[in-house]
Order: C-alpha cells, then sequence, then structure tokens
C-alpha cells in the first residue's frame, strides 16, 4: 500500500501526474487503479482519467477508487465526453494531460497496471534525463503472447533505442511505458505518432526494471492506429532521420518488405538506391521485348541484396509504378556482395538465427552501417 504522503498545498502542484485515458475498461480498471494506490513513491501524485465515451461500468469503478485513492493523498481528477463514439487514444492523452498538473507524466493504459517501483524510479531517471523519455521493461500478459515483440522490447542495448526507432515494432520505449516532465512534453507539443520528441532533440532511456504489466487483446488501444499509419510515419522519419546522411544505400530484402519500402520512398531517395544504369532505347519499340531490359553490366551501386537464389538470379527489380522514364531497374545481389549502409527489411528472431549470422559475418556496426526497418 502507498506509503500516506502529504498532498500537494494550495497552489502547489504535484510532483507526477498518472495519465489514464480510458475507453470501456471495466474488465482491467480495479487491477489498473489498485497499481496505482500501491505506488512506493513518496512524492505528491495525482491521477487524470478522461473518459473517452465509455459505454460498460469504467466511471462506476473509477468514482468507486476515488475515495481510496484520495484518502491516500493521491489527488483525482475525472473529464471526458459522453459522445456516441470515442475520439481516440491519442486525443484523450491529450486531454488527460491537459487537465492535469504535475510537473511529471507517467502515461498507463486502463489495460495494464504498474508495479509498485515504477512512479518512484522513472521519476528519479526523469530527474536526471529532463529531455527524455523514459520507459521500462515489461511482463506481457496473458504470459506467452508476443513473445519476440515483448524480448525486442526488454532486450534492446541503450543505443538500439536510437537505431532501431524505424523498426515494424514501433517505438523502442513503448508508449504504455512514458515517463517525462511536463516541461519538456509542452515543449515538443500534443501526443501523436510521428515522432517529434526525437526530431526535437530528445533522448530515450529504459529503466532496466520491470516495471509494467503490458496487456495482449484484441481490443488492444495498440491496435487502433492503422499500420499505414505507422509505416507512412516510419517511412518520412527513416527518410528525414537517416537517409540524408548517405549518398547511397541497400535494402537488404528483394522481396515483399523491402519493395514495399523502395516504392514508398521517394523518388530522390529511390535515387539512392542505386538503379542500374539506363540502356539505350531502341528507335522502334519491339513487340515482345520485356518492359524492363536487365542491366547489361554489373551496376556499380547495389540495391537489393538477399540470399534468395531465384531473385538473385533475375537479377533486377523494375518498379513499374514509377513516374520516372525510363522505369527504375534496382539490381538484386547476394548480400555478400552488396555495400553497406543496408536497410534492413528482413524481421528478427524468426529464421533460427540464420539472417542474424549473416549479419554479424560482415562486422557491421549498428547505426553507422545498417538499420533495422522490420
Amino acid at each position: 500500500m502507498r506509503r500516506l504522503g502529504n498532498p500537494a498545498g494550495p497552489g502547489q502542484p504535484p510532483l507526477v501526474s498518472v495519465i489514464l485515458p480510458v475507453h470501456n475498461a471495466d474488465l482491467w480498471l480495479d487491477e489498473c487503479l489498485e497499481s496505482v494506490l500501491r505506488q512506493d513513491f513518496e512524492g505528491t501524485m495525482e491521477l487524470s482519467v478522461f473518459n473517452d465515451a465509455s459505454k460498460d461500468k469504467s466511471m462506476t469503478i473509477i468514482e468507486k477508487w476515488r475515495p481510496k485513492l484520495e484518502g491516500s493523498g493521491i489527488l483525482v481528477v475525472v473529464g471526458g465526453h459522453d459522445s456516441p463514439s470515442p475520439r481516440g487514444v491519442g486525443y484523450s492523452k491529450n486531454q488527460a494531460i491537459a487537465q492535469s498538473s504535475g510537473a511529471y507524466l507517467c502515461f498507463l493504459d486502463s489495460d495494464d497496471a504498474m508495479m509498485p517501483g515504477r512512479v518512484r524510479l522513472q521519476y528519479e531517471a526523469a530527474v536526471q534525463h529532463p529531455t527524455s523519455i523514459i520507459g521500462c521493461r515489461v511482463r506481457r500478459d496473458p504470459p506467452g503472447s508476443t513473445e519476440r515483440y515483448t524480448r525486442w522490447i526488454n532486450q534492446l542495448a541503450p543505443p538500439q533505442l536510437l537505431t532501431q526507432v524505424f523498426t515494424a515494432h514501433g517505438p523502442t520505449v513503448i508508449m504504455p511505458t512514458w515517463f517525462c516532465s511536463r516541461a519538456w512534453f509542452s515543449h515538443v507539443g500534443p501526443f501523436d505518432e510521428g515522432g517529434q520528441h526525437l526530431r526535437k532533440g530528445g533522448g530515450l532511456l529504459r529503466v532496466d526494471q520491470t516495471l509494467l504489466l503490458y496487456r495482449y487483446h484484441p481490443r488492444a488501444a495498440t491496435h487502433s492506429v492503422l499500420e499505414t499509419t505507422i509505416w507512412t510515419h516510419r517511412v518520412r522519419f527513416l527518410e528525414e532521420r537517416a537517409l540524408p546522411s548517405w549518398t547511397s544505400f541497400t535494402i537488404w530484402n528483394a522481396g515483399r518488405q523491402g519493395r514495399r519500402l523502395y516504392r514508398s520512398l521517394t523518388a530522390a531517395s529511390r535515387q539512392k538506391v542505386g538503379p542500374a544504369p539506363a540502356l539505350p532505347r531502341p528507335s522502334l519499340p519491339r513487340p515482345h521485348s520485356p518492359p524492363c531490359p536487365a542491366p547489361s553490366a554489373p551496376p556499380q551501386v547495389v540495391a537489393f541484396c538477399d540470399v534468395d537464389e531465384n531473385k538473385i538470379r533475375k537479377g533486377f527489380y523494375c518498379y513499374e509504378g514509377a513516374q520516372e522514364r525510363p522505369k527504375p531497374r534496382v539490381p538484386v545481389l547476394h548480400f555478400r556482395a552488396a555495400r553497406p549502409p543496408f536497410v534492413l527489411c528482413v524481421k528478427l528472431d524468426l529464421t533460427g538465427g540464420e539472417f542474424e549470422d549473416n549479419l554479424r559475418s560482415l562486422h557491421l556496426q549498428e547505426g553507422r552501417d545498417f538499420l533495422h526497418f522490420s
């Protein structure tokens, strides 16, 4: 049980606001709110709840817990709306922040539960790193769900928190574990999925203790953001953060994901992938000629690389949808013949270690010679 502390005095904001968006969460709210009550943080706290058009018993549960929380010194602030449909988790987080007053913000999803030391340990880290988002390790519930993803969350080395921000998993410091100063959040601007924090020079840090029970279920807020939206943010962020420092690069994977990345790039970025030199066009079209003739000589800049012999044997990928003329013909080479830097579009932890062994055999440095995208 949380040790009874002194509530913030008149005009004195609490040190930490726990930001809790709620939408139809009655299955999990009791455990979630009990975890707020059981924090061992001895500073002042408030709980800022924003109800996003819940139609279940969520608000009844919140009102049940209000006297327990306020009796232990945790101010409870409740806002929300009862429109016919919810406005989304991003909107709800921003509203919960706007109605709160703590100097630090601790983000909590209504289907998760905090370990007793979470606020204390993340607060200590945030004081030392005022322009960073602070995360933590998680324990997945039910056990065994999303095993690859959970390993990735918990085992990233500190430098990889930045070098792997482009991957399909989303933020390397996952949103349900975020903790940061209000001053930095105000500087960055409202919550969104677009990476404004890093664009403005913020850092990423993880407390290497398991401080959150992170639930997986079909109604989780994680599933509410469209995959296409996340993909677009990732590609634009890659083009802003990494590609300007490279004069050329190789996409590792000539399959579906690698080709999708290539097609998603701007024309200027695609040119860095190194299409083969254009062949002279005949003065008259030949009826049976292929629309994209294969390169007549090995290109000087590697484009795609792979281990699939069929893709390598074909020798190139033609982007039929390109506006450029002639259409880009992108070479495909074996990975050992390829030249870094690489953008890796191969999923980790799925090939029995074969891909990871191939990558290690090249003795490359992550962040300088390659970046993960899948």
